[in-house]
């Protein structure tokens, strides 16, 4: 069987490559690639690539390289028709049983008017000799019309015609999950893209013999034409201008308007019709007349990962035009639910971090004020190999939809959708801006640099499950708490198997219902099985290896403040204490240079660290001195072994203690120094600040033994 090149094409650029050759040996982010060791040879240091833009692999030890289907075959023995439908079934992309089906299509041959004889008279003007048609033919008696009024110029149409056909709303679309293929250069950059007009258009109608037409190429000159027509139609232009677009965005974009008229395009591409049909923007009524499907709209023209043209979106000047957009059916060469919009012209600008956004407008906006990145669906929820996509290129994935109620309700169909594939390194966030605002009138409301600071402060899934839910059930009621209890269960059903995050979610959304914890998962009941013989410092900083985001906020003040211990003070000693004295510690003051240290770096690696937990220790441990991490290494594996099993959902309480304690020693020390170098005042607030943290401690350790009864 022949399979058309572009599909071949297609299954190479959306597979998950990475994913693929992961099942076999371990990768790792390498800036914008993947690297491991050689599935295909032995090999200790990593010289295996993965490239999720191009879609490619390379080893640099044994030559091997090449794409998904190469890989399938190579590695996995595959035949190259089971290889075939390996990707078939993973991407979703129907290969198409027909061998005929492809991107070519029939010509109609156009035949020159014949030439009238030439009368011999002296007055005759000069002969013409010229075969060449006009551009566009006018027939030779015009016809009765009635006109519309529309508000914009006339759309005359035949009173003979068939009437107006009824709109279809095309709307469904689904998103492009595409890479980066041969078509760009070594540095990325696209090599096969020509913006300008294409010499053969066949607006140029001629005496032209029937030949075999390709898709992509009527698809170009398609957009050639929307785009000279846009220039020619100044209300069109007006809508563009209006919207803040510039003239450098309508090239990117490649934007333009589809005039009045039925049959527009089968008078510019007479010879086309076939193409035309097959592309689905020309259609038949009930009556048996073709019409153009896209009439007195802008027009967004759709790309796929090469930059090629597969489809168009077309908008309604007036709103009240229903459908708003209407998009090109599917083709031999476009399958909406593969296809994002903005996705090409973000990846040519190396875009590193992706929004998900509902507009072609925001996509624009958002692009033009230099937020590369934004990606808009066509109409349906996504899917999850595209989200699948979208996180291989930056494992955290922002979705910004509207607050109104179907935004909403596309945000949560999007997080259902995502959460069998979001293993513990990967993280959606969601972005709901204020006021009813969409990415495009925020910015002109507000700024770009406003934008990109809501972006980063965008809610992260387990607060946005939270919120959402919160909305729907009657928190104030039992019923309404064990109702929201069971569809958050339901959802981390639904993670992978053996993701830390499926239990952290259930547990999280448990302690904000006011649940309590059981002592048996308690981090410090786990640490009884921890049997090291090291310091209470050192255990300390083996926690903050294991829990790092504990150390976003200043954890030693927040302790200081919340055991109140200035204020137990008495006033006299208050008045006659050096005001350094009254001061919450801080981690030099405990002059323990190994936990100061790995404060420090912890709180600097912080920005940076991997989602896995283990991944992220040792890249902490990687920035420390030589003797500190030699002594948190050696017993680093059995202290993470131990909190595992017990799936510890909460340090706070192990880290106070154990920070008290190291409070206390310090405190202890400071009163023997004071005590063999008298200061009365000094030595008084000193003990004072120790009795006031151990009274704080026995306290908060009766409270929890209270709850656990």
């Amino acid at each position: 069987m022949s399979i058309p090149n572009h599909i071949l094409e297609q299954l190479n650029s959306q597979a998950d490559l990475v994913s693929i050759i992961g099942r076999h040996t371990t990768l790792k982010r390498a800036g914008n690639e993947f690297k491991g060791c050689c599935p295909f040879h032995g090999e200790k240091s990593p010289s295996f690539y993965v490239n999720p833009q191009k879609n490619i692999y390379h080893c640099f030890g044994c030559g091997v390289g090449g794409n998904a289907i190469g890989f399938l075959r190579d590695y996995e023995n595959l035949t190259f028709m089971e290889a075939v439908d390996e990707l078939s079934r993973q991407t979703g992309i129907e290969v198409p049983k027909d061998e005929q089906k492809n991107v070519s299509y029939q010509r109609t041959p156009i035949q020159s008017a014949p030439k009238a004889p030439i009368l011999p008279t002296p007055t005759s003007a000069p002969p013409n000799y010229s075969e060449q048609a006009p551009a566009f033919s006018v027939p030779d008696a015009a016809p009765e019309y009635e006109t519309h009024d529309s508000g914009y110029p006339h759309d005359a149409v035949p009173m003979d015609a068939a009437p107006y056909p009824p709109m279809i709303d095309d709307s469904d679309a689904g998103y492009i999950d595409n890479g980066i293929d041969s078509s760009y250069d070594d540095m990325g950059y696209d090599v096969s893209f020509d913006n300008g007009l294409p010499a053969d258009m066949s607006m140029m109608n001629g005496a032209e013999t029937a030949a075999d037409g390709n898709l992509y190429e009527l698809l170009e000159r398609i957009a050639a034409f929307y785009r000279q027509s846009l220039t020619s139609h100044p209300h069109a232009m007006h809508y563009f201008q209006s919207r803040g677009i510039t003239d450098a965005s309508l090239d990117t974009f490649m934007l333009g308007y589809a005039p009045f008229g039925w049959q527009h395009l089968e008078h510019a591409f007479p010879q086309d019709i076939e193409g035309l049909r097959a592309l689905g923007l020309v259609r038949r009524s009930e009556s048996g007349r073709d019409y153009d499907l896209l009439r007195d709209r802008v027009i967004f023209p759709i790309r796929d990962n090469q930059g090629r043209v597969i489809g168009f979106a077309g908008r309604a000047l007036d709103n009240e035009v229903k459908p708003k957009y209407i998009n090109s059916s599917d083709s031999p060469v476009f399958h909406k639910q593969h296809v994002l919009y903005g996705y090409y012209e973000s990846r040519k600008q190396r875009a590193d971090s992706w929004l998900v956004v509902e507009g072609y407008m925001d996509v624009i906006a958002l692009y033009q004020a230099g937020i590369y990145g934004a990606v808009a669906s066509m109409g349906t929820a996504i899917n999850e190999s595209q989200i699948s996509r979208l996180l291989t290129l930056n494992p955290t994935l922002t979705l910004c939809f509207d607050g109104d109620s179907a935004g909403q309700k596309a945000a949560w169909r999007t997080l259902e959708v995502s959460l069998p594939i979001l293993s513990d390194d990967k993280e959606l966030r969601f972005l709901t801006l204020p006021d009813a605002h969409d990415p495009d009138t925020y910015i002109k409301a507000h700024s770009t640099e406003a934008m990109r600071e809501q972006i980063r402060h965008a809610v992260p899934l387990s607060q946005y499950i939270y919120a959402y839910l919160s909305e729907r059930y009657d928190l104030s009621l039992v019923e309404g708490k064990a109702k929201l209890m069971a569809q958050v269960k339901a959802l981390s059903a639904a993670l992978p198997k053996g993701s830390s995050f499926r239990y952290l979610l259930n547990n999280d959304i448990y302690q904000k219902l006011g649940g309590k914890r059981k002592p048996s998962i308690t981090a410090k009941d786990a640490l009884l099985d921890f049997d090291s013989g090291m310091t209470v410092s050192q255990q300390l900083q083996l926690c903050f290896l294991y829990c790092p985001h504990a150390l976003r906020h200043d954890v030693l003040t927040r302790l200081w403040q919340q055991a109140r211990i200035n204020d137990a003070l008495p006033q006299h000693i208050k008045q006659k204490a050096p005001a350094d004295a009254l001061r919450p510690l801080a981690w030099a003051d405990l002059q323990d240079p190994m936990l100061f240290e790995v404060v420090n770096t912890v709180q600097r690696c912080l920005p940076f660290l991997p989602a896995d937990t283990n991944a992220g220790a040792h890249f902490i441990l990687a920035n420390l001195s030589a003797d500190t991490q030699a002594v948190l290494s050696r017993s680093w594996a059995e202290f993470y072994r131990t909190l595992s099993k017990h799936e510890v959902s909460n340090f706070d309480d192990l880290i106070d203690n154990l920070l008290t304690q190291v409070l206390n020693r310090h405190l202890q020390k400071k009163t023997q120094a004071l005590i063999s170098n008298p200061n009365p005042v000094t030595l008084a607030i000193v003990r004072k600040q120790s009795q006031c943290l151990n009274d704080w401690l026995r306290a908060k350790q009766a409270e929890q033994s209270a709850q656990m009864s």
